[in-house]
């Protein structure tokens, strides 16, 4: 017994000496942990510059995504300004015209009353003038800019032509504000 004792005993010390590396191995083993250990802190670099690229980018978004609501918000308020400043100006240039009908109200000369209706009425197409509004021409009938209420044949009007003009048309630039209300012939 003591034999097998002893071969067993053998027999593990045997496999202890093959389970233990040798120095070589060791070293090599050593090389490799160092080597993947740099390539750890390589990879760990990276990783660290792409994290500081990325909060760069999203900070730069988060800049411009603020900045653009600024500006939103800033052309809001322009655009309100604008329609404001070209409404005032409106009003500014009809208030004159209203204060000539008031005076017109109040006199007992009829004569008086008329003349001022008259240069009212001028008032009122200089207003409209000074502020890029034009008549529209009422010569030959185009269905862009007059409006025909009624039609008559008559033999000495032309094809097309505007025979009596209802209610004047307007139009600034190429929109047209009212359409002139016409009598159109043949």
């Amino acid at each position: 017994m003591e034999e097998n004792k002893n071969t067993v005993a053998e027999e593990v010390a045997e496999e202890a000496v093959q389970a233990e590396p040798s120095a070589k191995e060791v070293k090599a083993e050593k090389k490799k942990i160092k080597k993947m250990e740099a390539e750890l802190s390589e990879l760990q670099k990276q990783l660290d510059a792409k994290i500081a690229e990325c909060e760069a980018s999203n900070d730069k978004y988060m800049r411009m995504m603020a900045e653009y609501d600024n500006f939103r918000k800033r052309s809001a308020k322009e655009k309100e300004g604008v329609y404001a400043d070209a409404y005032s100006d409106c009003i500014a240039n009809l208030l004159p015209i209203l204060d000539n009908l008031e005076r017109a109200g109040k006199s007992d000369n009829f004569e008086a009353v008329v003349k001022g209706l008259e240069l009212t009425v001028k008032a009122f197409d200089d207003a409209l003038q000074k502020m890029g509004v034009t008549e529209i021409e009422t010569k030959t009938f185009d269905p862009n800019l007059h409006n025909a209420v009624m039609h008559v044949e008559d033999e000495q009007y032309g094809e097309s032509e505007i025979v009596e003009v209802f209610q004047r048309g307007y139009c600034k630039g190429d929109k047209v504000i009212r359409y002139a209300m016409v009598k159109v012939a043949n």
